[in-house]
């Protein structure tokens, strides 16, 4: 005997499809935003994980070591190295921070003047998302906005348990 799905199967099914190419999708874009990253920093002569924290220093800076180390999610010894690394390759400052009570501490600033090497190298797929955005109304970029932020919010409630269940 034939099975026979209900008509009323087929929303569902459908439903499942999208939530699946989705995230398949996703993941794709994470592989090759992955790869564009490690492209940049061999151009600019960087370690991938360097490359990420100037990115954190830049989006949320200036940061202590320590806060970056967190952020990161890197072992403080292995935050001395980056930032050791960064500096001299003229990308970060370390400034002593005048308002902690403990003299040794820095604060992580970005070197602004070496920006638009990174932003040259980022320009091709910058014009990239620029012409795809281009063919979506407001409300759309409304509501993709919207999912990129809750699936980023995802993402970093998801490294947190991981990085809690250590």
């Amino acid at each position: 005997m034939d099975s026979v799905i209900p008509e009323s199967a087929a929303p569902a099914r459908r439903r499942r499809r999208q939530v699946t190419a989705i995230k398949d999708s996703l993941r794709e874009l994470s592989n090759q935003l992955a790869l564009l990253n490690r492209r940049v920093s061999a151009q600019v002569d960087l370690r991938d994980t360097d490359l990420d924290c100037l990115e954190l220093v830049a989006r949320h800076g200036p940061l202590s070591p320590s806060a970056l180390a967190s952020r990161a999610g890197l072992h403080p010894a292995t935050m001395t190295g980056v930032l050791d690394r960064l500096e001299r390759g003229g990308w970060v400052s370390r400034d002593r921070d005048p308002d902690a009570a403990d003299r040794r501490a820095v604060t992580i600033r970005i070197r602004r003047d070496r920006a638009p090497e990174i932003f040259r190298l980022y320009s091709g797929m910058n014009g990239l998302m620029d012409e795809i955005l281009t063919g979506y109304t407001d409300a759309e970029l409304e509501l993709l906005a919207d999912f990129v932020r809750r699936t980023a919010s995802a993402g970093r409630d998801a490294t947190e348990q991981l990085a809690g269940g250590q």
